[in-house]
């Protein structure tokens, strides 16, 4: 079964996410707005229950932090993807290494960006266009993270919540 790690923003950042994404992501339907803390993986029955048992560990090593999104991106050339940029990536950055030390050292396709995509798989041109437009808009949006979740993947490509882990409160 393919599993992935993500946290959640919260409604408000969603809801501007979303507005977005229904036209430009085609993922939009299978998964809620997130940040991506590890791509999808599989699991073994025999490795599940310590995994789930060290991320229950690192959730209560890390506390509870804000983001904020600042500004809209892309990762062009490599994919056509546009994503909402965070200001201070540091949290997010420490969440996503103390996770992935659980995992069998994989090299990664490339370095991790923390971000929240909203739109992806478009062509040249329409990236080159949306992103010319949303690049001029003034983004203040913030979020709490207090949580990330153990996602696993359903057989028609859609993602559902396997188990949550609360960071440490403040």
């Amino acid at each position: 079964m393919n599993y992935s790690i993500v946290t959640f923003p919260q409604k408000k950042v969603q809801d501007w996410a979303n507005s977005l994404r229904k036209r430009y992501d085609p993922q939009y339907c299978y998964i809620p707005p997130h940040i991506t803390l590890k791509e999808k993986f599989e699991l073994s029955d025999e490795t599940f229950e310590k995994t789930v048992e060290s991320l229950e560990r690192v959730a209560k090593e890390v506390r509870e932090f804000h983001v904020k999104f600042n500004k809209v991106s892309h990762f062009y050339p490599i994919t056509n993807t546009i994503y909402l940029a965070i200001k201070d990536k540091e949290p997010l950055v420490e969440l996503h290494d103390r996770i992935n030390e659980l995992f069998e050292p994989v090299k990664p396709a490339h370095q991790f960006v923390p971000h929240l995509t909203i739109g992806q798989e478009m062509s040249d041109d329409e990236l080159h266009d949306i992103y010319g437009r949303l690049r001029m808009k003034e983004i203040e949006l913030e979020t709490g993270i207090d949580r990330f979740h153990l996602m696993y993947e359903l057989e028609n490509g859609s993602w559902s919540i396997f188990q949550s882990f609360l960071l440490a409160k403040d």
